[in-house]
C-alpha cells in the first residue's frame, strides 16, 4: 500500500536541521576514536588496555544517561535538554583536545558521551512532536541518516585527521560544530517549558543504568580479552540481574522510569525486537570489513575506512523508498536484501575484486536502510504521541546493545578463526567463515519484520473492513 505525501512544516523543517547536527556529532565520536588507539597509547604512554577505556567510558556514559532522557524531556522540556545535552558534548570535547593524559581524556570522554546520550533520543522526541503519522516514515528517514553514516565514515574522517592533524584534531572538530548548533537552537527551536513529570523514579534509573552499563562494558570486555575474562564475568550477570530487577520494579511502579507496557502493542513489540536484531546484524558486521582490508589485503587505515563507504552509500539510496509503502512490507524486504547480500562474504577470499565488494557493500546498505529505517517508523506509528518520550530511550537503547551484542560476538568469533592461521589464504577464509555467522544474525533480524508485516496486514484489514452492523445490512 502507497503511503501518502505530506510536506514539513516550516517549523519540523528547521527542527531538522538544526537536531541533524548533533545527532551527527553523538554517532560519529562512537567511531571517530577507534582509529586513534594506537597514536593515544604511544602519545600518551599507556598501555592498549588502559587506553581503550577512551572508547569504553564513551559508550558506558552514552548507554546510562538514555534511560532518564524520556523524564527530563517531560520536566525542562525537550528543546531545552537537548541544548543543555549538546552544550555538555561540546565542553567535554574541548576538555578530550586539551588532555595532556589518558586519565584526564577518559575523565573527560565520560562527560562527552553524557551529552551525546541524550542527543539523538531528545532530538526524535522533538522531531516526532512535530510530526503526522503520515510523516513518520521520511522522519525517521532522517533520522537514520547519522545512524548508518556513522559507522563508514568516522573510521575514515578519524584517519585522515590523524594521519594529517593529529589526534587531538578529531575532538577540536566536534567544537566549532557543536558551536553553532547551540546557537541555532537557541534561535530556532521553540523552548516551551517543562511540565509536570512526576517524580523521578530512582530505584528504576539506578537498576536501567546499572543493567544497560553491566551489559555494554561486559560485551565490550569480551571484545577486548577476546573471550570471557573475570571482568566480563562478573558484568555481564550483575547487568542483567539489574536489567531483570528494573523489569519486576517497572511493571509494579505507578510512573517508571520506563513504561515496559508498551510492550503490550503487537506492532511496537514486532518493531523494537526488529531494532535489536538489526544493529547486531549491521554494526556487527561492518566491523569486519576494515578488519579484512588491513588484515588480509594489507590496507593503510584510510584506505580501509574509505572502503566501507559503499555500505553508507546504499543507505542513502534506499531513503527515498523507506516510506512510499507500509512499514512493515518495507522492513521485511530490506531484511531480505539484507539477507541476501551478505551472502557473497561468506565466500571471501584474499583476491576477491574490490569492485565486487563495494557493489556487494552498496546492497547491503540498500538492505539496512530499508530494513531498519522502516522498523523504527512502525514504532512510533504504533504508539500514541504521548508515549513517545517512553518509546524513544527505549529503542535507542535496544539498537545500541544489539551493536554491542553483534560487535562481540564476532570478534570473539573473528579471534578464534584466526588464532594459528598465517597467511593471507588462511585468513581470508577465517573471515568467511565468520561471516556465516553474520548471516545467521541477518537470517534472525529477518524474523521480527516478518512478524511486523503480519501485524500490520492484519491491522489493515481490520481497518478496512465494515462494520458489523452494515455487514449486516449488506447481507439482508
Amino acid at each position: 500500500m502507497t503511503v501518502p505525501v505530506e510536506p514539513f512544516s516550516p517549523a519540523l523543517r528547521r527542527s531538522v536541521g538544526v537536531v541533524m547536527i548533533g545527532a551527527s556529532l553523538s554517532f560519529l565520536d562512537s567511531t571517530v576514536v577507534n582509529v586513534a588507539l594506537h597514536t593515544l597509547s604511544v602519545d600518551l604512554h599507556a598501555g592498549l588496555g588502559t587506553v581503550q577505556w577512551v572508547v569504553t567510558a564513551y559508550l558506558l556514559a552514552l548507554a546510562a544517561v538514555i534511560p532518564a532522557t524520556g523524564w527530563a524531556a517531560r520536566r525542562f522540556g525537550a528543546a531545552r535538554l537537548y541544548v543543555a545535552a549538546l552544550t555538555v558534548f561540546t565542553v567535554g570535547s574541548v576538555l578530550c583536545a586539551c588532555s595532556q593524559s589518558v586519565g584526564m581524556l577518559i575523565a573527560s570522554r565520560v562527560l562527552q558521551g553524557v551529552g551525546g546520550g541524550a542527543i539523538m533520543p531528545v532530538g526524535t522526541m522533538i522531531w516526532t512532536a512535530q510530526s503526522s503519522k503520515v510523516q513518520m516514515g521520511r522522519v525517521m528517514a532522517l533520522i537514520a541518516v547519522p545512524i548508518v553514516l556513522a559507522p563508514t565514515l568516522g573510521p575514515a574522517i578519524g584517519g585522515l585527521l590523524i594521519q594529517g592533524i593529529g589526534w587531538r584534531a578529531i575532538f577540536w572538530l566536534n567544537i566549532p560544530f557543536g558551536v553553532v548548533g547551540v546557537l541555532l537552537a537557541l534561535r530556532l527551536l521553540p523552548m516551551p517549558r517543562g511540565g509536570d513529570a512526576g517524580r523521578l523514579d530512582v530505584t528504576g534509573l539506578v537498576l536501567a543504568s546499572a543493567g544497560i552499563v553491566g551489559v555494554t562494558y561486559g560485551l565490550a570486555e569480551v571484545g577486548v580479552a577476546a573471550g570471557l575474562d573475570t571482568e566480563a564475568a562478573v558484568a555481564l550477570p550483575l547487568g542483567l540481574a539489574a536489567l531483570a530487577g528494573f523489569v519486576l520494579h517497572a511493571l509494579r511502579a505507578e510512573q517508571p522510569m520506563l513504561d515496559l507496557r508498551l510492550y503490550a502493542n503487537r506492532a511496537f513489540t514486532a518493531a523494537s525486537a526488529a531494532q535489536f536484531a538489526l544493529g547486531a546484524a549491521n554494526y556487527g558486521g561492518m566491523i569486519l570489513m576494515p578488519l579484512y582490508f588491513q588484515t588480509v589485503r594489507g590496507d593503510g587505515v584510510i584506505l580501509a575506512g574509505l572502503l566501507l563507504a559503499p555500505t553508507g552509500l546504499g543507505a542513502l539510496l534506499s531513503a527515498p523508498f523507506t516510506d512510499r509503502y507500509s512499514a512493515g512490507a518495507t522492513s521485511l524486504a530490506g531484511a531480505v536484501v539484507l539477507v541476501v547480500s551478505t551472502v557473497p562474504f561468506v565466500f571471501l577470499t584474499a583476491t576477491t575484486s574490490y569492485v565486487l565488494l563495494c557493489v556487494v557493500m552498496v546492497v547491503r546498505g540498500v538492505g539496512f536502510g530499508l530494513s531498519i529505517i522502516p522498523a523504527m517508523t512502525a514504532a512510533y506509528q504504533a504508539l500514541p504521541p504521548d508515549k513517545i518520550p517512553d518509546a524513544t530511550p527505549q529503542l535507542n537503547v535496544l539498537q545500541r546493545v544489539g551493536g554491542a551484542i553483534g560487535t562481540a560476538v564476532l570478534t570473539v568469533v573473528l579471534t578464534d578463526r584466526l588464532r594459528h592461521r598465517s597467511g593471507p589464504a588462511a585468513q581470508a577464509d577465517a573471515f568467511g567463515s565468520t561471516f556465516v555467522w553474520v548471516l545467521a544474525i541477518a537470517i534472525a533480524a529477518a524474523v521480527p519484520t516478518i512478524l511486523l508485516a503480519r501485524v500490520e496486514h492484519r491491522a489493515r484489514r481490520q481497518a478496512d473492513a465494515p462494520p458489523v452492523s452494515e455487514a449486516a445490512d449488506s447481507s439482508l
